[in-house]
């Protein structure tokens, strides 16, 4: 595949062509927000909206995830427009995430607590009105705790159980505000063959899903990809 050099905030990049600039961006230690995206996964759903950037020559911002790098780019991460999308976003999602970040188990490898200070939004959004969801809690499982009123349909678990795993125990279900991912039926999770898996939990970035004893393992989904020493 063909080789292309572009510039990200400033710094001289070669990778292959069409590559996702989020990918890229990551790759050479240069962070972007992201919620949603699985490196494995074929296509982006660019769902979570974080990752916007704007891109020389073109009039809006695009997101990182689903635009492919070419000759001669020049790619700013911190542009003004971009970061008011990403801002928005991250508050609108905050505006009806309970924040109990002192009690919660994933406290350590929420993804939450890296996007806030990047880009300097606090957790708890004053100027939105609060929707708390008031769902409860699935602790059904041996090995973990579900609780909706955190996630962020990020639907990562989602593709883990049907694309990795051929499971597809868990999916998303209702639509708008109501929108929750729910095993078949919306049985408890110890019903489901969910009861002896836990991959969806190592990939949640919210605290949605996590262990009970609050020290298993959570897997870098899209950690750099090590780049060749020759």
């Amino acid at each position: 595949m063909k080789t292309v050099s572009l510039t990200i905030d400033g710094k001289e990049i070669r990778a292959k062509e069409g590559e996702k600039v989020l990918w890229v961006a990551l790759d050479n230690g240069i962070y972007i927000p992201n919620l949603c995206v699985i490196r494995e996964a074929l296509q982006s759903p660019a769902a979570c909206r974080l990752c916007f950037v704007e891109v020389e020559g073109k009039d809006k911002p695009v997101t990182a995830c689903t635009e492919p790098v070419i000759e001669g780019m020049v790619v700013n991460t911190q542009g003004p427009q971009a970061l008011r999308l990403a801002r928005t976003a991250f508050e609108l999602l905050m505006a009806s995430h309970p924040v109990e970040c002192a009690h919660c188990l994933s406290r350590d490898s929420c993804e939450l607590l890296k996007i806030a200070p990047h880009l300097k939004v606090r957790l708890k959004i004053k100027r939105l009105r609060g929707l708390p969801r008031g769902l409860p809690i699935d602790s059904s499982s041996p090995l973990f705790i579900y609780d909706p009123n955190k996630c962020v349909l990020c639907g990562r678990c989602v593709w883990v159980c049907r694309e990795r795993l051929g499971i597809g125990d868990i999916s998303f279900a209702h639509r708008g505000f109501q929108r929750v991912v729910a095993t078949f039926g919306d049985e408890p999770m110890a019903r489901a063959r969910c009861s002896a898996c836990d991959e969806c939990v190592t990939v949640c970035p919210s605290g949605a899903l996590c262990f009970k004893d609050g020290k298993g393992p959570k897997e870098e989904l899209n950690r750099p990809v090590e780049k060749s020493k020759s």
